[in-house]
């Protein structure tokens, strides 16, 4: 995940059955960092979009501005399939965006929408239900390390209609960790 100067931002999710490197395939961690090398999410999205997904693993990478959103869904092969996300608010996981088939979108998406939304001092309901460890392991959000899989940080962020981004990242279990600004 990062964010540049011009208010992008960009973050990369595995899709579901890769969690990993593979032989042959670039690291996925590159995909933000292509995207933030433009100026805005919709230049970032034309490049991506052009790129030959079986460079990477199956990837769910997010990229949005001031101006909005968009998901792009790398399956493995082909091109990356972009689509630009309604406003509103959206949970994306391993899986495409709300969708409930994920059982942490399932149980969580509507917590989301029901919590008090987040202003720039206070993100105190978002950041309870990111610490929260409660649940089947499918469906935890601040997962219970297991099998080499399981929350290490946590990030919040925010591109306000105008001005700068604020990004508040936990260093460590949300739950344990406080979220503290980056510079």
């Amino acid at each position: 995940m990062g964010v540049n100067d011009a208010n992008v931002v960009a973050a990369v999710l595995n899709r579901p059955g890769s969690l990993g490197p593979a032989a042959g395939k670039s690291s996925r961690g590159e995909l933000p960092l292509l995207a933030l090398e433009h100026a805005s999410a919709r230049d970032a999205v034309a490049t991506i979009s052009t790129t030959d997904a079986s460079d990477w693993r199956s990837f769910n990478l997010v990229i949005a501005d001031q101006s909005g959103a968009f998901f792009i869904r790398g399956l493995g092969h082909g091109q990356p399939e972009a689509t630009r996300l309604a406003p509103g608010l959206h949970m994306i996981t391993a899986h495409d965006p709300n969708d409930r088939d994920s059982p942490r979108v399932a149980r969580h998406l509507d917590r989301f929408r029901a919590a008090e939304p987040p202003a720039p001092a206070n993100w105190a309901a978002w950041q309870a239900i990111l610490g929260d460890r409660t649940g089947n392991p499918g469906e935890q959000i601040n997962v219970t390390p297991r099998g080499g899989f399981g929350t290490v940080c946590s990030s919040l962020v925010a591109l306000p209609g105008a001005g700068r981004w604020l990004w508040l990242f936990a260093a460590g279990r949300p739950d344990e960790a406080p979220f503290l600004a980056v510079s």
